[in-house]
């Protein structure tokens, strides 16, 4: 490989999430610039399988939502590697539906998941970080921009992560820890894929991208440091402008949902769903 391709050569990485999608996807990413991985999710099958052919890969079965298992998750990685330079906040959780067909405790995990652990996991990696200038890389949504219906509490979850992370970067940047989150729109995983029939119409209006775009955004803004970035990047503005002009949002929601259910009869087509 180039030099420029092995960013991260030494370097170990917390990634939760890590099984399928985003998070695998990510972990290699990283594994292949050189990185340690230490990867998180839920069970330990899918997570071994995720390492496979990854000789630097610590793998951690623990559920995020656990408060108690946020702390073991640095002291694991550390004890096992020597240090930690970064941390990829990816676990997501997504009940999809109308506020009130989802239970309590429903809505009381999306939040557990998607917002109150990566701030205390980032929170617990922060010594980590700031000793060795470090990173602190947060996986959010074009739904943490807009509010999306439907998808209430996991919209609020992502505008949460995304202002906690905006915030943080003005907290430890001048003391050289890059904080820093991604915002794609609709990810080609399973995540997404699994649930076609219940997820937004609206979703599929905009260009879906891969895990392992994702994944190459994550790397450069661990990298780089830049604050934000957004797929795709039309998408992005248009999400922002829906969010300051909600009256133009609710005059394109048609026409945006239109277009979102042709590409997901399309999608329904070429993969036999």
């Amino acid at each position: 490989m180039s030099t420029a391709s092995r960013r991260f050569v030494g370097q170990t990485v917390l990634i939760t999430g890590a099984s399928l999608g985003v998070g695998r996807a990510v972990a290699h990413a990283f594994h292949a610039e050189g990185a340690n991985v230490a990867m998180v999710a839920r069970r330990m099958g899918p997570l071994e399988e995720a390492a496979k052919g990854l000789d630097r890969a610590l793998c951690i079965a623990a559920d995020v939502a656990d408060r108690s298992a946020l702390a073991g998750l640095v002291e694991r990685t550390v004890a096992r590697f020597g240090a930690l330079d970064g941390v990829v906040n990816n676990a997501g959780l997504h009940h999809r539906g109308p506020v009130e067909r989802n239970t309590a405790d429903d809505l009381a995990a999306m939040v557990d998941v998607n917002l109150r652990a990566p701030i205390a996991l980032t929170r617990l990696a922060l010594p980590h970080l700031l000793a060795r200038r470090g990173f602190a890389v947060q996986i959010a949504s074009l739904a943490g921009k807009v509010p999306l219906d439907g998808a209430a509490t996991y919209s609020a979850t992502k505008f949460g992560l995304r202002a906690f992370s905006i915030a943080l970067a003005q907290e430890v940047g001048e003391r050289g820890v890059r904080a820093s989150l991604v915002s794609p729109g609709p990810i080609d995983t399973g995540f997404i894929m699994d649930e076609i029939d219940r997820v937004e119409d609206i979703v599929f209006s905009q260009t879906m991208c891969t895990a392992e775009d994702v994944a190459r955004m994550v790397l450069d803004c661990a990298h780089d440091g830049r604050v934000e970035r957004q797929f795709p990047e039309g998408g992005g503005r248009l999400a922002t402008l829906g969010y300051l002009l909600p009256g133009l949002r609710k005059r394109l929601k048609p026409l945006l949902e239109a277009r979102g259910r042709a590409v997901k009869d399309r999608l329904r087509r070429e993969r036999g769903r």
